[in-house]
């Protein structure tokens, strides 16, 4: 998941001050938003559910949400582009869903904004990590010991998953077969292949490879993804457009309408991801088994 693209002919120029000042508005929101949310929630708290463990009573749950929505730290050694994970269950009456509601909005804005800087101002990114961490009594709690925590941007902006229903059963499972594909064109491989060491003869040897196929060719560069948890919902009644089921990533917690403040039945996942791959190998398969080009994890097209 990506921040909204803003399209430079679109948007008109504006000073760096003001895209700063307009996204520092955004982050309050969103803090304040969030605030809100656990402050509902602790006035009428609905059952939660931590996975990894059997239940959890209401002031341990208390806790936990309160840390996986005010998580916005890299830690040390993270990977830049993944994100921490806390997966659990909320059930939530209609006055809880509306703030969820609120701070999904305040979190699109906010994911707007960074996005209008990222292109018109991407220096000022390096900036925004140092200053907005400072703004809020609450977050500054989290930089006590961490030294100079750094201000995780993704993790800020990322939406908080609600069902679009009460549901009667849900099933989680790990998803290990995830994965992104960039298209690139023979030229564009060519130009990163030579940024690495263009003399070395495993380069040498796709860079002949290369150059033995049509520069028209389309090729696909894929990442693997870390493997993340889905929950499968069944719904009590049909929708209106007559869906009965819902499957969404759960990466925060899963919030669940239930004006009786209970959870519905669910399973309880393997605390760890499987090893191998666990989905069959679709037989439409576009790509070729084996990469292309291993250095930049390339393949060609069936």
């Amino acid at each position: 998941m990506t921040p909204p693209s803003v399209k430079p002919s679109t948007v008109k120029e504006v000073p760096s001050y003001r895209l700063l000042g307009e996204l520092e508005a955004a982050f309050d929101q969103v803090i304040l938003e969030t605030e809100v949310l656990l402050a509902c929630h602790q006035r009428s708290p609905g059952a939660i559910w931590i996975f990894g463990s059997d239940g959890a009573d209401p002031e341990t749950g208390a806790a936990w949400l309160r840390r996986a929505l005010l998580d916005f730290w890299y830690q040390e050694g993270q990977d830049g582009r993944g994100t921490r994970t806390y997966v659990g269950m909320v059930a939530a009456d209609e006055a809880l869903l509306e703030r969820v509601a609120r701070v999904n909005a305040a979190k699109a804005e906010l994911a707007t904004r960074l996005a209008r800087i990222r292109d018109q101002a991407p220096g000022m990114v390096a900036e925004i990590k140092a200053v907005l961490p400072f703004r809020h009594p609450a977050l500054q709690e989290h930089l006590q010991g961490l030294g100079l925590a750094r201000l995780h941007l993704k993790q800020c902006w990322r939406a908080i998953p609600v069902a679009r229903a009460p549901v009667a059963r849900l099933r989680l499972a790990w998803y290990s077969s995830g994965r992104s594909i960039k298209r690139l064109s023979v030229r564009e491989a060519e130009t990163r292949l030579l940024k690495l060491d263009p003399s070395a003869p495993h380069v040498q040897i796709q860079l002949r490879k290369l150059a033995g196929i049509p520069e028209g060719e389309p090729l696909a560069q894929v990442q693997r993804q870390a493997p993340l948890m889905r929950a499968n919902l069944f719904f009590r009644e049909p929708l209106a457009d007559g869906a009965t089921r819902q499957a969404m990533n759960v990466a925060l917690p899963l919030f669940l309408p239930a004006p009786d403040g209970r959870l519905p039945h669910h399973n309880q996942p393997s605390p760890t991801p499987p090893e191998q791959r666990t989905r069959a190998r679709r037989s439409d398969e576009r790509l070729e088994d084996e990469p292309f080009l291993p250095s930049l994890r390339v393949f060609r097209y069936r």
